[in-house]
C-alpha cells in the first residue's frame, strides 16, 4: 500500500508500477505511458549516455544523486524534478550506500490525438528550458505532488480500463501544466565548478553535439586550451573511457537510433555520424554490438524492440 514519503508529500511504493500501453507500440497509435516507483543502487550506474524517443520525468525521493544532460553534470536531491525531451543524451549517477529510490514517468503522446496540439507543446516546452531540472518550495511541491498521488489512486480505484486510462491522461495533463505555470518560480541553480572535472563535462558534451566532424584527441586538445597527455589522462579517469572510445560510443549510439527510427540508407547513416569511410563505421559498430549494422536493424525490427535500445552489446570487449 502506498504510504508518504519520509521529507516528501508524494506516496511510494516500491515496485509499484502503471503501464497505459507498451512504450514500444507504434507513436502514431496510442497514447502510452510508464509509472515506475523503485530504487536503484550504485552498483547499477550507467556506463555511458542514452537516449530515447519518448519524454521522460524522473523525481528522486532519496536525499541526493547526479543526472548528466547533453554531458553536462547536474547535482539533485530529493523532491527535485528533472525533464528529459525525447533524443537527448542522458544518465543518472546514484551514490554509494542504500539503494536510490526514485520515480521514472515516460509518456508519448501523438499529436493526432490531442485536441489542442498546440497548446500541449506549449506545456512541453519546459522540457527544453537552458536548465531542465525544477526545483520548488515545500508549498509548490504539495499543489504538483498531490496530483501525481491523485493520479496513481486512480489507478487504483477506477475499474473500467477506458475510463481509468482517460482520467489518468487528464490528470496527467494537469499535472503538467501546473508545472508549466509554476516555472518561473524554479529554484534550481546550475552549480558551474571551475574544475577539470567540468573541463571534462564540457569536452564530453562538445562531443556529443559535434560527433559528426572531425574529432580528435589533439583537435580538442588544442580547441579546450589543454594538453594532449593531460587530456587524455584526465578524461580516462573521469569517463573511464579513453577520448577515442568516448567519440566512437557516441557515434555508434546516434547509429543506432537512426538505423531504428528513420529510413535513412547505412551508408548515408556513416556519413551523417562522422565515419571517413563505410568500412571503418561497419568494423567499429561492429565491435561495440557485435553484429553489423543491417543484422543490428533487421533483429532489433524483427523483435518490436524500438524504445530503449542498450548501446553497446554485453560482448562488447574495449
Amino acid at each position: 500500500m502506498m504510504k508518504p514519503y519520509p521529507d516528501s508529500v508524494l506516496n511510494y511504493e516500491k515496485g509499484f508500477s502503471i503501464i497505459i500501453n507498451e512504450l514500444k507500440t507504434p507513436v502514431e497509435n496510442s497514447i502510452c505511458y510508464y509509472f515506475d516507483y523503485d530504487a536503484r543502487s550504485y552498483s547499477v550506474n550507467m556506463s555511458f549516455p542514452h537516449m530515447h524517443i519518448f519524454y521522460e520525468i524522473m523525481i528522486l525521493l532519496s536525499p541526493k544523486a547526479y543526472h548528466f544532460i547533453a554531458g553536462k553534470p547536474y547535482s539533485i536531491i530529493n523532491n527535485d524534478i528533472v525533464l528529459l525531451a525525447p533524443a537527448i543524451l542522458h544518465q543518472t549517477e546514484y551514490l554509494p550506500g542504500p539503494p536510490s529510490d526514485r520515480i521514472i514517468i515516460n509518456f508519448m503522446v501523438p499529436k493526432h490525438l490531442l485536441l489542442h496540439p498546440e497548446g500541449y507543446d506549449r506545456i512541453l516546452s519546459i522540457f527544453n528550458d537552458p536548465v531542465p531540472i525544477f526545483r520548488f518550495d515545500l508549498e509548490r511541491q504539495k499543489t504538483l505532488f498531490q496530483l501525481i498521488n491523485q493520479l496513481t489512486e486512480l489507478s487504483r480505484t477506477v475499474e473500467d480500463p477506458n475510463i481509468r486510462n482517460m482520467m489518468i491522461n487528464n490528470k496527467f495533463t494537469e499535472f503538467l501544466f501546473t508545472l508549466y505555470q509554476m516555472r518561473n518560480e524554479n529554484l534550481y541553480e546550475y552549480n558551474s565548478e571551475r574544475s577539470i572535472k567540468e573541463k571534462i563535462y564540457t569536452i564530453t558534451n562538445y562531443i556529443q553535439t559535434h560527433y559528426n566532424e572531425d574529432l580528435s584527441l589533439a583537435y580538442l586538445a588544442d580547441k579546450f586550451f589543454i594538453s594532449s597527455f593531460y587530456l587524455s589522462h584526465q578524461f580516462k579517469l573521469v569517463t573511464g573511457f579513453t577520448v577515442v572510445q568516448y567519440i566512437q560510443q557516441t557515434r555508434v549510439k546516434n547509429a543506432q537510433y537512426l538505423l531504428l527510427n528513420t529510413g535513412l540508407k547505412i551508408t548515408d547513416i556513416a556519413e551523417k555520424i562522422g565515419f571517413s569511410s563505410f568500412s571503418q563505421f561497419n568494423r567499429v559498430f561492429h565491435r561495440f554490438c557485435s553484429m553489423s549494422p543491417s543484422d543490428y536493424k533487421t533483429f532489433y525490427n524483427e523483435n518490436a524492440m524500438r524504445v530503449n535500445v542498450p548501446m553497446m552489446s554485453t560482448k562488447s570487449n574495449l
